[in-house]
């Protein structure tokens, strides 16, 4: 299906009233992208070019800049999750959950949701079958936390044009790939609906840091003020608000500390609720506005 084939227009100010609980307007939700890149393969991202330019194989700076979010800085995000006790919605490659099994332990242990985010850190498009990276990717879940994945998020929120069928098909209740709305809404898949619980392309370390260039500062900044005004728009209904990091980026030195001061002007507001994707995708459903 094309996407107006699966999602009709609707304005947010014509549908129903959403409330959140205990007065709160505005849904936040955390979410940690945990990748397992391949040294065997193109790198996903770089942080330097090579001297000659080209695509050097292998690619160890590059390779090693992702490697220390793993091994240092997702434990810097993890302690200002802690402190502020919020938890957090793990998006993890389907490989990663072994290869990185102490942050796996970590989140397990302190309930976050793991959703999927593809089996290797590929885009969907380019894998060899998708069905097959999906049931793989539910499955590693399912084998470690004791539970299937309810929801999903492409790397690089790259799908085919089946995607969503797919993963409905294999279970999944929500996706993220759909940044186009502050509320959740439904896509239709050849099997019923699918919810989309809101992502961000803007409040989103990646395209803040690594695409737009901008100075460390600009997390936090961004963040307070998309906050800020999602709070007043939620007068009359709640809306969702999500903040995304991966380790290799906000969990570096220089920019950790933005990440912290954004989570704790939020966490001091009585406007928000700290939510996981899931608890989102429940509070939905139970509004009566899902199918």
């Amino acid at each position: 299906m094309k996407p107006l084939e699966r999602i009709k227009y609707s304005a947010i100010n014509d549908r129903p009233k959403l409330t959140l609980p205990d007065g709160a307007r505005v849904a936040v939700w955390v979410i940690v992208n945990i990748e397992e890149w391949d040294i065997n393969e193109t790198m996903p991202r770089t942080v330097l070019t090579p001297p000659a330019g080209g695509s050097p194989m292998p690619d160890i700076p590059n390779w090693a800049w992702h490697e220390y979010g793993n091994r240092v800085g997702f434990w810097r995000v993890l302690e200002t999750l802690d402190t502020l006790r919020i938890p957090a919605t793990l998006a993890i490659n389907g490989s990663a959950i072994e290869a990185y099994k102490p942050i796996s332990e970590a989140a397990l242990t302190r309930g976050w949701e793991f959703i999927g985010h593809g089996y290797s850190q590929k885009n969907m498009q380019k894998v060899a079958d998708e069905t097959e990276d999906i049931r793989k990717t539910t499955e590693a879940i399912r084998s470690f936390t004791g539970r299937a994945p309810r929801g999903w998020l492409g790397p690089g929120l790259t799908e085919t044009w089946n995607t969503p069928d797919v993963l409905k098909e294999h279970g999944y209740e929500y996706v993220c790939d759909w940044v186009l709305d502050d509320q959740p809404v439904q896509l239709q898949t050849r099997s019923g609906p699918i919810v989309s619980v809101p992502y961000t392309q803007e409040c989103n370390d990646v395209a803040m840091m690594l695409i737009q260039h901008h100075v460390a500062r600009e997390y936090r900044d961004r963040a307070i003020d998309q906050f800020n005004q999602l709070a007043d728009d939620a007068r009359d209904s709640a809306r969702v608000m999500a903040l995304v990091i991966h380790p290799y980026i906000m969990g570096a030195p220089h920019r950790a500390r933005y990440f912290r001061e954004a989570l704790e002007y939020i966490a001091a507001s009585r406007a928000a609720t700290f939510m996981t994707g899931e608890k989102i995708l429940d509070w939905y459903k139970a509004s009566g506005q899902a199918c």
